[in-house]
């Protein structure tokens, strides 16, 4: 005999992607974004502006578009975009003799310019989540007089609304014991 659960209604993880399927243009791309910003939020449900995975520390967009950049590995675009880099770095005389370090030079030439690509499609991401009320966007960091609004500075991302079901339950802590007074002199310690 089988025995289904009876829920009280959707949870609010179905109700998060069903808005994600709504708004998005991607969604399964912008439910990946809305996961990587909630694992690495604060206690605060704030990512950014830098995130730091072991002795490295990386802005959030960079970290973001290095994370989700394996999923396009094995994309035919990937693999054309590595033939054409050898390619330039040969027309350049920039490619290496030794083949180890050719391989290496193209490898990072090659994730260079795919994160480059992936910002963009990072930055299409945000804007339908901003624009959902999933995610809210602000920038920290020094300001200058730039026409590039985020000129200088780095991108903080909270999640907002049905995202919040994605970040981490953190265990609230007890609230401290009131400290017991230090007797002065004169007084009696009872207790």
């Amino acid at each position: 005999m089988f025995h289904s659960a009876i829920l009280p209604g959707p949870s609010e993880m179905s109700l998060l992607l069903d808005r994600l399927a709504q708004v998005s243009s991607r969604p399964r791309y912008a439910f990946m974004v809305l996961s990587l910003i909630a694992e690495v939020s604060d206690a605060n449900g704030e990512a950014g502006p830098f995130v730091r995975r072991g002795a490295k520390q990386f802005t959030l967009r960079d970290f973001l578009c290095d994370s989700l950049a394996p999923m396009g590995g094995r994309d035919p675009r990937r693999i054309a975009l590595a033939e054409r880099v050898k390619s330039d770095l040969i027309l350049e005389d920039r490619m290496p003799e030794d083949a180890a370090a050719a391989a290496a030079l193209v490898e990072e030439e090659v994730r260079e310019r795919v994160r480059a690509s992936g910002k963009t499609n990072l930055s299409r991401a945000v804007s339908e989540l901003v624009g959902a009320g999933l995610l809210r966007r602000y920038y920290k960091g020094f300001a200058v007089d730039h026409e590039n609004r985020g000129g200088q500075r780095h991108a903080v991302y909270v999640p907002q609304g049905l995202a919040c079901c994605l970040l981490p339950q953190r265990q609230v802590a007890p609230p401290p014991r009131p400290a017991r007074k230090v007797p002065v002199q004169g007084e009696l310690r009872f207790g």
